[in-house]
């Protein structure tokens, strides 16, 4: 590959994914050339209906990629009457996955440099498979990797995740010191790749961190010693901190570079609050690089052209730079 050709997902046909790729080549945004895998046909009916103008050039492979139009590899699982904006749909679903799987094989082919992933509605794409949980672990699952996770990037905050689309009572049970010394080294290499600097800080599972085990002794059996573990190890790593004053003094103290969270909605809630729009998810732990928008489907605003197209595009540019050679 002579250039670095980057794969985006459409995503979810019923959400905002389309039209969001539609409007950012549309008013010139998308810096780097991409090749979308996803459905001709869907592209178009969004491009007629917004009224875009795009033009569109249908690609076997991403070495075909040329400049002027919009690249597509066309699964041809969707047709324009399958597009339902707004609507749970179980081709929608399907397809959606299929984006996911086929731009993951070229990247470990080496066919793209780093996939992007537009939104999947979890539940419209376990109407046909069950088990489906998340990007994070379709990717995961493809590329043999069984130590991913679910790295938060924006200006304000960056934050990683123990424990990623599981529920409270499994992330408990997942908050062991072996999976936290992996998230926090997996955070120290990302961090060196960003050229974010490197202090690590983290987070308590409990209220006040435990209080020294009087809420909870995670913190005394697992957490301490993953951070000793690192520490020992020459990581530049802290904690554990009580989450309600570590995200201040991460964001607005800049005490900190990233802060390892114990699970989904500890790193989730305040990035998104910080910065929703330009939240970028990267998954560590594979042998590719992924980054996706960090937002849903949005079915309430599909096919109205309001969606914004900043998440994407910062996802791309993290793309470029994770993808660069050292």
């Amino acid at each position: 590959m002579n250039q670095k050709i980057y794969g985006v997902t459409m995503g979810d046909s019923s959400g905002v994914g389309p039209e969001i790729i539609l409007k950012a080549f549309r008013q010139g945004e998308i810096r780097h050339p991409i090749v979308v895998y996803g459905d001709l046909e869907a592209l178009e009916y969004y491009n007629n209906a917004l009224n875009y103008g795009v033009t569109f050039r249908k690609l076997q492979t991403p070495a075909e990629f040329e400049e002027g139009a919009l690249n597509v590899i066309d699964l041809g699982a969707l047709r324009r009457q399958d597009v339902t904006p707004g609507k749970l749909s179980r081709q929608s679903g399907r397809a959606a996955r299929e984006y996911v799987v086929t731009a993951t094989r070229a990247a470990l082919r080496a066919e793209i440099a780093a996939v992007v992933t537009l939104p999947i509605n979890k539940e419209a794409t376990q109407l046909t498979d069950p088990h489906f949980s998340g990007h994070t672990e379709l990717v995961g699952e493809l590329c043999d990797a069984p130590d991913v996770t679910i790295m938060l990037v924006s200006d304000e905050l960056i934050a990683s995740h123990v424990s990623t689309h599981v529920s409270l009572a499994e992330a408990i049970r997942q908050a062991k010191k072996d999976r936290i010394a992996t998230i926090i080294r997996l955070t120290c290499e990302a961090l060196e790749r960003l050229r974010r600097g490197r202090r690590v800080a983290v987070a308590g599972l409990n209220p006040h961190a435990g209080e020294n085990g009087l809420f909870g002794d995670e913190e005394i059996k697992e957490i301490r010693p993953a951070v000793e573990w690192a520490r020992s190890r020459g990581l530049p790593v802290e904690g554990p901190f009580p989450p309600d004053t570590l995200f201040y003094l991460a964001a607005r103290g800049k005490q900190y570079d990233a802060v390892v969270c114990m699970y989904h909605d500890q790193g989730h809630v305040p990035l998104k609050l910080l910065d929703f729009e330009g939240g970028v998810n990267v998954t560590l732990g594979l042998p590719i690089v992924r980054t996706s928008v960090d937002h849903g489907t949005a079915f309430d605003i599909a096919g109205t052209g309001v969606a914004f197209t900043r998440s994407f595009i910062r996802a791309l540019e993290l793309a470029a730079q994770l993808a660069t050679d050292p």
